[in-house]
């Protein structure tokens, strides 16, 4: 037969490839990996452990105050709930 380039036997190969199979990998958005020291890294991993326990933290506190029927509401003591119970007399 006559021969076929490799950029030929490539396309085809692609071809072949896209009717037996949907699968496509995924377009690289982020920067290629690199190198960190281990002073960087650590300080990374103990950032994103403060973060994870803090998010921990805040999801454990919603939960149990939606078991318990917690409902935070404003409080204002010298606000107008204080006022209620006063009873305003003149004095003339």
């Amino acid at each position: 037969g006559s021969p076929i380039t490799t950029e030929e036997r490539r396309l085809t190969d692609k071809k072949h490839l896209n009717d037996i199979t949907a699968a496509r990998l995924p377009p690289l958005h982020h920067s290629p990996a690199k190198l960190l020291s281990i002073e960087e890294s650590i300080a990374i991993q103990i950032q994103q452990k403060e973060a994870y326990e803090e998010m921990q933290a805040k999801l454990a506190a919603q939960k149990l105050a939606e078991r318990l029927n917690i409902k935070m509401l404003r409080f204002e003591p010298e606000g107008e709930a204080l006022m209620q119970y006063r009873e305003v007399r003149d004095e003339d």
